[in-house]
């Protein structure tokens, strides 16, 4: 089954933009659309649940 991608509403057009996918079994699959080699980062909901919980703590994130 081909995944359904829905990008970050924090994406303007044009620029890289992070895509969030669901999938059987209780997975979540996140890519990055800048990322020549197309990677894909599987983990749980419980996992993404905590990134995001995290990201949202970071108030000023730094750039590298």
């Amino acid at each position: 089954m081909t995944p359904y991608w829905q990008k970050s509403s924090f994406c303007s057009e044009g620029n890289s933009c992070v895509h969030i996918s669901t999938g059987p079994p209780a997975t979540i699959h996140i890519t990055e659309s800048a990322d020549p080699t197309q990677a894909t980062l599987t983990t749980t909901p419980a996992s993404f649940r905590a990134l995001l919980h995290a990201l949202k703590l970071d108030k000023e994130p730094t750039h590298v």
